[in-house]
């Protein structure tokens, strides 16, 4: 299957790494390169801003997806290819959902971690069957990974994780993997 759009979850805020703004820009970058649409929060700062930006000054396309309460929140990104306004941020997840191949977790907190198990719950539930790709950049998801480990070695996986979330260690595993 040729990948065409991929949702990014990430960070609204830039982290304690700059490697984290840098891989988000390198992956912004290739995503363009490679005529991929990013399909993403909607927001211009952090993480999110640093992918987006690096994908339009390449002459990526991108569609951006932001609920009316993180409007001012977020600081919505202007110069978007398309930008789709939500009334919750249910109706948000699910059009990031809906609209990718594949989806990308790149660093972030709680409402990343949140989007990625909402995703593997929904591949887990059968609802879709969308693998979904973790940016481990300078290790930042090795704990998560060693949950998961622990939590399939103790019996409450239905199948091995792997097969749903592909951990990669660098933007060019990723994009290898996705293309």
């Amino acid at each position: 299957m040729k990948i065409t759009a991929v949702t990014i979850f990430c960070g609204s805020k830039p982290g304690a790494n700059p490697a984290y703004i840098s891989s988000a820009q390198v992956l912004g970058a290739s995503l363009a390169s490679k005529d991929i649409t990013l399909i993403y929060g909607g927001g211009n700062k952090g993480i999110m801003g640093a992918v987006a930006n690096a994908c339009l000054d390449n002459g990526g396309k991108i569609i951006g997806i932001i609920p009316k309460l993180l409007l001012e929140w977020e600081a919505q990104h202007e110069g978007l290819t398309e930008l789709i306004v939500t009334d919750s941020m249910h109706s948000r997840k699910l059009l990031l959902y809906d609209k990718c191949d594949v989806a990308i977790i790149l660093p972030g907190g709680m409402g990343t971690m949140d989007e990625l198990f909402e995703m593997l719950t929904w591949n887990n539930l059968g609802i879709h069957q969308k693998k979904v790709f973790i940016l481990n950049t300078n290790g930042y998801y090795n704990s998560l990974i060693h949950l998961l480990d622990k939590m399939d070695e103790q019996g409450f996986m239905y199948e091995n994780w792997r097969t749903k979330l592909i951990v990669c260690e660098n933007t060019s595993e990723l994009i290898n993997a996705i293309s």
